[in-house]
Formats: structure tokens, sequence, C-alpha cells
């Protein structure tokens, strides 16, 4: 089997928004099940030094885009044993950042349209593309509209996968013809409620649509979703399936983990975690009291930093202390945390752009992890924090819903909350606090989280079965 994946970012290259966590794992594991994988990503003004001199030039050709033609240079180099190839537009692509360009729309018409030119440059065939959020959403539209009457395209079979269904690259219709090249009558594949909506024309257009976890795919489905394409995705509901992230347990494995102050596993976690969470405190300048849990909290997006906010000074209160993982060091949030540590000394610690390392020093040192990014369809962050026996407080929704079980009496394997609001997120802290207290019950449960199977394994089958299952389509 063939399969070309096709992301806007992927681990260890760039990451920005979660999803390189997918791309940057699932080809490397198809490719141990001796899948024919290769891999597609912009390449980036922030792809590092090190990685450009590993690239090699493969070819350069034009890429319509609206009634211009663009420059293409495609590069490759090989990674866990899989070719990445990496598209190169410096107007479009060399800049700092990934996304939240105005022209965000063209810039991945143009990436969507490459990726295809790029089949027809390369010496690979691929049985099915498999593209990955709103970045891509338009491979599967060009594809059937511009490309399926040649005879490398012909049978070749489409899977989208929605990461995330909030971000859906919304524009008004007159970007239709001069910059996305796409003809009026052809209006309707990607036209929903009066306006261009990129994710819509991929679910239209794609032969298979997945999400990140099972119960993600049905609540996409529930009358009440907020993203406005419930009633439409009702009607492609035939396509929809979901399939649970993995996680890479090479690279999150407390046992060898370089990052951390003290290796353990699952059946001799005590000593190290204590080394881990003494060393964590005296790095971020905590007071280390082995009777108090340490609360990490991951917190990315604006609702999940409303809600840290809403929630810290009321846990403090509560005994807890809390190390406080955000994505930048400027800015309100970052102020408002260190006029809290400001205020109570030893208590609350920031850890503003964690690097890698400090991430896993943050899994492996706390005793339980917040996430209060209610909406997160399949955050990764539950499951590394298990890996590493911190138990997760998190939504009861999508992927936290599937990898999750509420603790009780030595049983589960963290704390959940319904209602996306503070007093209901509190309300699981504090009984993660409760549940402390009672050391054999907890280490029940530390054991429990860490012998949870969130690897790629069993994820890898189950899109080896999608794709199978699109390559019998039509």
């Amino acid at each position: 089997m063939k399969i070309l994946f096709a992301a806007s970012e992927a681990h260890p290259f760039f990451t920005c928004d979660g999803s390189g966590a997918l791309a940057g794992s699932l080809p490397a594991v198809l490719r141990r099940r001796r899948a024919d994988v290769r891999a597609v990503l912009p390449l980036y003004g922030d792809l590092s030094e090190a990685w450009r001199g590993r690239l090699k030039h493969v070819a350069s050709f034009v890429v319509p885009v609206g009634w211009r033609n663009q420059y293409c240079g495609l590069f490759e180099l090989v990674w866990q044993d899989v070719t990445w190839y990496f598209l190169d537009n410096e107007y479009y692509f060399k800049r700092q950042g990934l996304y939240g360009f105005y022209d965000d729309g063209e810039r991945f018409a143009f990436f969507s349209r490459a990726v295809l030119e790029t089949i027809s440059n390369i010496d690979f065939d691929p049985d099915v593309l498999h593209c990955n959020d709103w970045q891509t959403a338009l491979v599967p539209v060009y594809l059937n509209l511009y490309f399926r009457h040649l005879e490398k395209f012909a049978r070749l079979k489409t899977v989208f996968t929605v990461l995330d269904i909030k971000r859906q690259c919304i524009y008004d219709s007159e970007i239709l013809e001069g910059t996305l090249g796409i003809e009026r009558e052809n209006a309707h594949v990607l036209e929903y409620g009066g306006v261009v909506n990129f994710t819509k024309g991929a679910i239209e257009s794609a032969d298979i649509v997945s999400t990140v976890s099972p119960s993600y795919a049905r609540e996409l489905l529930e009358p009440d979703s907020p993203h406005g394409l419930e009633d439409f995705l009702r009607k492609k509901r035939h396509k929809i399936c979901g399939i649970l992230n993995g996680i890479d347990i090479g690279l999150y494995n407390p046992l060898a983990d370089p990052h951390i102050a003290a290796n353990y596993g699952p059946d001799d976690f005590k000593e190290g975690k204590r080394i881990c969470k003494e060393a964590l405190c005296g790095a971020l300048g905590l007071a280390n009291d082995p009777e108090s849990p340490l609360l990490g909290v991951f917190a990315a997006t604006e609702d999940g930093l409303r809600m840290l906010r809403a929630l810290a000074e009321p846990l403090l209160g509560a005994g807890l202390r809390i190390v406080a993982a955000i994505g930048a060091a400027d800015g309100e949030p970052a102020d408002f945390l260190r006029a809290l540590a400001a205020r109570e000394p030893g208590k609350p610690a920031l850890c503003a752009a964690p690097s890698e390392a400090e991430e896993h020093a943050i899994y492996a040192g706390c005793d339980m992890l917040l996430l209060p990014d209610c909406a997160d369809p399949c955050a990764f962050g539950q499951m590394a924090a298990l890996r590493y026996g911190t138990l997760p407080i998190v939504r009861n929704t999508g992927g936290f819903r599937d990898t999750v079980r509420e603790a009780a009496g030595g049983f589960g394997n963290g704390f959940t909350f319904d209602a996306c609001e503070p007093s209901a997120i509190s309300d699981a802290c504090l009984r993660a606090k409760s549940a402390y207290r009672d050391e054999a019950a907890w280490s029940d449960l530390v054991r429990n989280a860490m012998l949870c199977d969130n690897s790629w394994a069993t994820a890898a089958s189950r899109y080896m079965g999608m794709y199978r299952q699109a390559m019998t389509l039509w």
C-alpha cells in the first residue's frame, strides 16, 4: 500500500497548533507496518539550519494560483525511514511563524495544489492521499476538479482528517476565482451558508473523513454542536469515522527520558516521581512540600488561558501549588501569573513557551495535570501525562473521554468535568487533591495511568484498515 501524507506541520521539523504530533508520528509507524509512506510539508522559514542542510533538491515546477503561476521548489530528506518532501515558495512560506497571516487562504491554496503537482513530479504513485485539517482541505477539491482525468490520479483515494472542526478557513465568495482558481460553476463544492468554507469542500470531496477520536466523531453530529456544519455533516455521516490518536512512547518514556531528573516505571515510580518533583520545584523556585500535591496546567488557547486566570487564586487558596505552562512569555496571561507569584511566593510558577525538556520535566514532576482547554478534540497532553503517572484533569469530551476514566477508590486514571466553567473545573481539581491524601489508593491510580496503552500501535492498525476501506470505494 502506498500512502502520501499531506500536512502543514510535523514534529520535529516545525509544530504550532498540535497537529504536528499526528503528522510527525503516524507516517513512521505506518512505515514499520510495511506501508510505503511518504509525507509532504511546506518549507517554512522556521525550518532549522540543521534540517535544511539535509535537504536534497528534486525538482522545480509552477503551480497555478488563481490567475497566476507561482514557483515551487521540491526538496526531500529521509527521516525515520520515511521520505519527507518540502515545498518551497519564499513569498508564501519564508515568514516567522506558520499561520495567522492575512493571506493564509491563498498560501494554503498554493500548498494544496502543489501537493498534487508534486505527485506529477516524483516517481511515486500513491493509492491513498491522506490530508490533514484546513491547510490541506483543498487537496481533494482540486483533485476531483482538475486532476481526475490524468492516469496517475484516476484511482487515487483521499482521506481528510478533521483535527479541530472549529478551524474551517472561511472566506467571502470573491476568493473563488481570482485566488483559488475555481470556476463559479463549481462554487457549490466549497460554498456553505453564503461563504467559501475550505473544510466543507474537503468533506464534500474526500472519500473518507476521519477525526482524532471516536467520541469526537459522534460529537460532530450532535444537533447542538457549535461549529456550524452539523447539518451538512449529518448528511455525510456515512463517510465519517473516528480513530483515537496515539502517542510516541519512545519520545515520552519515563524509563529512559533524558530530560527528567530520575527515570522510573510503573512498578517503581515512587522514588523517581519524588526526585522529579523535587527537581522541578527547585528549578522553578517552588516550595518543595511532599505532602502537598503539585498541579501542572497546560493552557494554550484563549479559552484555556481564561480558565487558568479564573482558577489560579482559588486553587492556591485550597492548598494546591501550580506550575502554569503557557505559550508566550509576554502578554497579559504571563503578566498576571508573574504578579500572582510575587503575591504568593513559592506557590505558583510560570513556565512560558516551555522547551521540550521543560515540558517533560513537568510531566514527570507534577502529581496531576490540568488541561483547561475545554474543546480540544484530542490533545495528546493527557496521554503524555498518563505515561508519566501524572493524573490528568480534563473535560469529559472528545479524545479526553476516550482516554481518561474518573478515579474512585483506586480505580480509574484521572479526573473529569462536564461543564466548561470554573466551578466544575475547580471541583475536579479538589477531588484530585482529596484523592492524593490516600497514599495507597493514589499509588494504585498512578500505576493505572502508567499502564495505559496509548501507543500508536492500535491507532496504526485502524488507519491501515481505513486506507484499505478507501481503496475499495468505487
